[in-house]
């Protein structure tokens, strides 16, 4: 098994949970006993269902001795200069939007709509105001 793997998708980790498992002589009710999680959530994560909450992945993950680590992706790294010394300070500011009400809200709402559309979460419908 490579030393670090790229997971694009829910069947890849469920492929990487079973091949590691495997590898390990382990029963899926031994890991599932091991991880604290049931042995029907563990047989979900394997055959690559969507949803698997976060806390209990990271025990199994744990339990199968490989670490979650999160990094930009190459592409983005690439694209953007690495920050100096000043560049540093401002970025750990969170951003602020300065303008009229309206024009903040709207772009607020650009914002978050395209971040929901960038994960492949659905974008939610713009909600009315009394003044609309």
């Amino acid at each position: 098994m490579p030393e670090e793997f790229t997971l694009t998708g829910w069947s890849k980790l469920g492929g990487l949970v079973r091949d590691t498992r495997l590898s390990q002589g382990l029963s899926q009710a031994a890991l599932a006993t091991q991880a604290n999680v049931a042995r029907s959530w563990l047989a979900r994560v394997e055959a690559g269902h969507r949803g698997a909450e976060l806390e209990p992945l990271l025990r199994l993950l744990a339990a199968l001795d490989l670490t979650l680590t999160l990094r930009p992706n190459a592409e983005e790294q690439q694209a953007q200069p690495s920050p100096d010394r000043a560049g540093a300070a401002s970025a750990e500011k969170p951003t602020t939007r300065q303008g009229p009400p309206d024009e903040v809200g709207t772009s607020l709402r650009a914002t978050s709509e395209a971040r929901r559309a960038s994960w492949g979460l659905p974008v939610t419908a713009t909600r009315k105001t009394e003044d609309d």
